[in-house]
């Protein structure tokens, strides 16, 4: 690195850190209103027995004098507090307090056990009960909503609800997943009462609002969902629909229960599952739904929203996260400790003919291998027993599992086409590995381990600081870097050598056997490399969302989970990409930005996931 390169370096560094600066600010004004909205980041024992986390949120109108109606928000399955940042920024806006809940299993609260899912519905009631506590919450008016299975939460929820002395929740907003219909006998039923009922139904759900024939083969698909006797039945408030008129979506309907008016609402948007934590049609019909049932202190038109920007400034964090991790990186090669390491690689020149036609013929199949590879896998009862938890394993973290697995095999893969391609081609043509770093020595090695978790641990403290400070994190849609308990760096550990293999071989194969000019240009070679990273993902996603979008329904045997948790994937490979190749340049080591990139992801995936025991 010559001086104007190492002082651009040290720029960089600086403009990254700002980049997180502005992220944590921007956000956190967003979120408190500019400060007219108290933020508390709470840890407590429910009466379940376990630690909960949330956030809570407690705007200026909310006062032991004039107590605010309160909401319970939830994530899916998988996820956690921050995912309903467009409902909690929205709602507290409006007036409400809100606790934004990490359900068990998710995010800093306890593992869930696998015997117990509904145990105080997820951590949904007991919310509630800490919500009916609180001296500035209107008790008469406490709602629930969540996305998915946060939504099961509620449903869970609304049964404790019943069984209780005293019902404490009055108005129910279900986002993508079904509500109750029937009783034990199959026969329609009220089983909310006379609370308020709302309803969200994708068009395009990947798991919910389909009936289906006595073969199992699908007979509604979910953008019929509003015509079937299901949803007929719910807005009929429980009766079975036959013969009666048939009601429609975006309406209030009332009726009369147990003395008081109860209202039945029925959302039926033309997105996706995942879609409706970043929508602004979805988080329009919650605040407009609680506003009518509950009463918005603060009414605002449920189409002007703010969270965007958080969304916004959060997405600006995380560009900063990923850039410190490499410019910090390459720093730290100026220090004593890791000196040693400091080497630039050789100046990248073109290929031949026939080099061209075996770097092409790599990634076409590799490419492959990655889509097909995770097909197969996701057909696979041994593994998707464990990603969904249904037999007993040492897994704590089954979704990341599969992740890691799939990661693994390819990079197995990886290392098999570079052995092939230099045993066929390389060794011909001159290649020397050695002298491209595949063996630093072990000295070199070891350092490498010791820059990586530097590194890493530097790079994961921004997040740390910003929630200490400003009760924010890095994060756009599904890609998320948050803060993490300790019990998930162990688990990261755990899985830790599968996504060494894949990142390590990855990393190998882009500087050692993939490195020359394209066009004249290494960056046009960097940024194909990052491109077939994420190919076969990318072209998964496109063949399921296509042939729902003109079939109606998924890709027959492909699982709707299998191509969601493909977002965030798409967007890391390629990224890793990138890393690799910058920090390669400065050490012609690849196995430093391989361990990094394994380090980091795994800390990653498994903070945002669920954590469930046996």
């Amino acid at each position: 690195m010559t001086t104007t390169s190492r002082r651009r370096n040290r720029a960089l560094v600086i403009l990254s850190l700002v980049l997180c600066l502005i992220s944590a600010v921007g956000a956190a004004i967003v979120q408190t209103g500019a400060g007219s909205t108290q933020v508390k980041d709470l840890t407590w024992e429910t009466s379940s027995g376990r630690a909960m986390n949330a956030l809570l949120f407690v705007p200026e109108n909310a006062t032991a004098d004039e107590p605010a109606p309160a909401v319970v928000v939830s994530h899916g399955w998988w996820n956690n507090r921050e995912m309903q940042t467009a409902n909690y920024v929205e709602l507290a806006r409006r007036g409400f307090v809100v606790l934004s809940i990490d359900m068990y299993g998710h995010g800093n609260s306890d593992p869930l056990p696998a015997d117990e899912l509904q145990v105080g519905g997820t951590g949904m009631y007991d919310a509630v009960k800490l919500l009916a506590d609180l001296p500035y919450v209107d008790v008469d008016r406490i709602g629930v909503t969540g996305h998915s299975n946060g939504a099961r939460a509620a449903n869970f929820s609304v049964q404790l609800d019943n069984e209780a002395d005293e019902q404490l929740i009055s108005s129910v907003m279900l986002v993508d997943n079904e509500a109750f219909y029937t009783d034990e006998e199959g026969a329609y039923t009220n089983n909310y009462g006379s609370r308020d009922v709302g309803l969200v139904a994708d068009q395009y759900d990947e798991f919910f609002f389909r009936s289906y024939n006595a073969d199992g083969t699908v007979a509604t698909t979910p953008r019929e969902f509003a015509g079937t006797p299901n949803a007929q039945s719910f807005l009929h408030f429980g009766e079975d629909p036959t013969g009666l008129d048939e009601r429609v979506p975006d309406e209030y309907y009332t009726q009369t229960i147990e003395g008081e008016e109860a209202v039945r609402f029925l959302s039926t948007p033309a997105q996706t599952h995942p879609w409706s934590t970043q929508s602004k049609y979805t988080t329009a019909d919650v605040v407009d739904f609680f506003d009518t049932t509950l009463g918005a202190p603060n009414p605002i038109e449920p189409t002007s929203q703010v969270w965007q920007w958080k969304e916004l400034f959060t997405a600006l964090g995380l560009i900063g996260f990923g850039m410190f991790l490499v410019v910090f990186t390459r720093e730290l090669l100026f220090t004593r400790a890791f000196a040693g390491l400091r080497q630039e690689a050789a100046p990248a020149t073109k290929t031949t003919t026939r080099g061209l036609a075996w770097f092409w013929g790599g990634l076409v199949v590799s490419a492959a291998i990655s889509a097909l590879s995770y097909v197969w896998l996701s057909q696979q009862s041994w593994l998707t027993g464990i990603v969904h938890n249904a037999v007993p394993n040492i897994v704590p973290t089954g979704s990341v599992f599969f992740i890691a697995v799939w990661a693994a095999v390819n990079g197995v893969a990886a290392i098999a086409i570079m052995l092939v391609s230099y045993l066929l081609y390389g060794r011909k043509a001159g290649q020397n590995p050695r002298e491209l770093g595949i063996w630093p020595g072990w000295k070199r090695l070891l350092q490498s381990v010791g820059l990586a978790a530097v590194a890493s641990v530097a790079t994961f403290m921004l997040v740390f600081l910003a929630d200490y400070f400003f009760k924010t994190d890095f994060r756009l849609w599904v890609l998320a870097v948050k803060v993490f308990p300790q019990d998930k760096i162990w688990y990261g550990l755990f899985l830790l050598p599968l996504f060494l293999i894949y990142f390590v071989a990855n990393s190998v194969s882009i500087n050692v056997f993939s490195r020359f000019t394209l066009a004249g240009k290494e960056w046009v070679n960097t940024a194909v490399l990052a491109l077939f990273n994420s190919l076969g993902p990318i072209v998964l996603v496109l063949l399921q969302y296509l042939t729902f979008w003109v079939t109606g329904d998924l890709v027959p045997g492909f699982g709707g989970i299998y191509s969601i948790w493909l977002f965030p994937v798409i967007v890391i490979l390629a990224f890793t990409a990138v890393v690799t190749r910058k920090i390669y340049r400065e050490t012609n080591n690849p196995y430093i930005a391989g361990i990094l990139n394994a380090v980091v992801v795994s800390i990653v995936s498994v903070s945002n996931s669920l954590v469930m025991t046996y």
